[in-house]
C-alpha cells in the first residue's frame, strides 16, 4: 500500500491519501483502529451517513472512503452554512444515530455515542452531511452525547480565538432544535471531557463556563408543551 501526501491531521490521527477513492487514517501514539472500523461497518449497513471502511494492513490505521467536499466548520468559516443551519443538521445527526439500536449493549436505552460530534467532524458532499472520526465511540445514554456535543461548542465559544460568536450561534441553534437541555447530561460529558488528556489545561479549567454557557443559551430555547404535541 503506497501511502500518500498528509490532507489532514487532529488531535489524535493524521489522514493521507492512499489514491482517488480511499484514505488512510492512522492513529498517532499506538491506538487501535479495530473498534472504529467496526461501528463505522455496523452504522452504514443501518444507512447511517458515515464513509466506507475497507481492512487496513496495520492495527493503528483504518482505510476509508475518500469524501469530496469539506467540513462544516470550513462551510460555516466561508459563509456557504449560517449557524442555524449548522445546528439544525447537527441535532438531526444526532436524533438519526440515536434511533439506532446499541451494537453490544443489553441496555434497551443505550444507543451507539459519537462523544465528539462538531462541525469539523462532518463532511459536506455531494450526497449529504457525512460523520466522521468515530475513534471516540461508545455505547450509552443518548444524552451523554447530546451533552457533549453541547459541551464541545460551548468550549469553543470560550477558548477558540475567532470562532466565539460562530460557535455561540451553533450551540443556540441545536439546543433550539433538541429542544433544549433536557435528558443532557452535563455533569457526566463535563467530567469525561475534564479526564480527556487532549484536552488543554485552559479548556479544562474553562468547563464550568462552558456549563454555564449552555444553560443560558437554554434559557431562551421555549420547552415544547406535550398537550399541543
Amino acid at each position: 500500500m503506497e501511502i500518500g501526501e498528509l490532507i489532514g491531521t487532529g488531535r489524535t490521527a493524521d489522514v493521507f491519501a492512499l489514491d482517488g477513492e480511499r484514505v488512510l487514517r492512522r492513529y498517532r501514539d499506538g491506538l487501535r483502529a479495530a473498534g472504529e472500523a467496526e461501528v463505522m461497518a455496523y452504522l452504514g449497513e443501518r444507512g447511517y451517513p458515515v464513509p466506507a471502511v475497507w481492512p487496513a494492513a496495520s492495527a493503528d490505521s483504518l482505510v476509508m472512503q475518500r469524501l469530496s467536499g469539506g467540513t462544516m466548520l470550513e462551510a460555516l468559516s466561508e459563509g456557504a452554512i449560517t449557524p442555524e443551519e449548522c445546528g439544525a443538521v447537527l441535532a438531526d445527526l444526532l436524533r438519526r444515530l440515536h434511533a439506532i439500536p446499541a451494537q453490544a449493549s443489553a441496555d434497551p436505552g443505550h444507543r451507539v455515542l459519537h462523544m465528539d460530534l462538531h462541525p469539523d467532524n462532518v463532511m459536506l458532499t455531494p450526497q449529504g452531511p457525512i460523520v466522521i472520526d468515530w475513534g471516540t465511540a461508545t455505547e450509552g445514554p443518548p444524552g451523554l452525547d447530546s451533552a457533549m456535543a453541547a459541551l464541545i461548542l460551548a468550549q469553543a465559544a470560550l477558548t477558540v480565538p475567532g470562532v466565539e460568536a460562530a460557535a455561540r450561534a451553533v450551540l443556540a441553534s441545536l439546543l433550539r432544535h433538541l429542544g433544549g437541555t433536557g435528558g443532557m447530561l452535563l455533569d457526566e460529558a463535563k467530567a469525561r471531557r475534564a479526564a480527556n488528556p487532549t484536552m488543554s489545561r485552559e479548556e479544562v479549567a474553562r468547563l464550568d463556563d462552558a456549563i454555564a454557557l449552555i444553560l443560558e443559551s437554554a434559557g431562551a430555547v421555549p420547552v415544547p408543551d406535550p398537550a399541543s404535541a
